[in-house]
């Protein structure tokens, strides 16, 4: 008795996440795609912050600690097989840690279903 053979892997589903490609599913100023967190994350980040840690699985207390935004990236873009680097998460949400935080949060939508990319 022969065992069947798998001609084709698992798909990530069907609402357009790059888990092929290795990027982010949003570029970092993709504001335009969830205008909400954005504006959140313009006005206040820190209930964002805790809002994506707290969506993620970890403590909402992570966004609000010192390196926790960016370890939350690098786990996040680790579990979610996004190409980069520590020192790549490290600077991203030094310099840009809005934009980041605010991309993090749709990443975590689009990979739940919530939105489309």
């Amino acid at each position: 008795m022969s065992s069947p053979v798998v001609t084709n892997q698992p798909g990530a589903g069907s609402y357009g996440t790059n888990v092929q490609t290795g990027e982010w599913s949003t570029g970092l100023c993709s504001c335009s795609a969830d205008c909400f967190v954005c504006a959140l994350g313009c006005f206040f980040p820190a209930v964002l912050s805790c809002y994506t840690a707290s969506k993620y699985g970890e403590s909402c207390c992570l966004g609000c600690v010192p390196g926790g935004t960016a370890a939350l990236r690098t786990h996040m873009r680790l579990t979610y097989g996004i190409q980069g680097t520590i020192t790549n998460d490290a600077l991203m949400t030094f310099f840009c840690g809005w934009c980041e935080l605010c991309r993090m949060a749709r990443e975590i939508h689009i990979r739940n279903g919530e939105m489309e990319s």
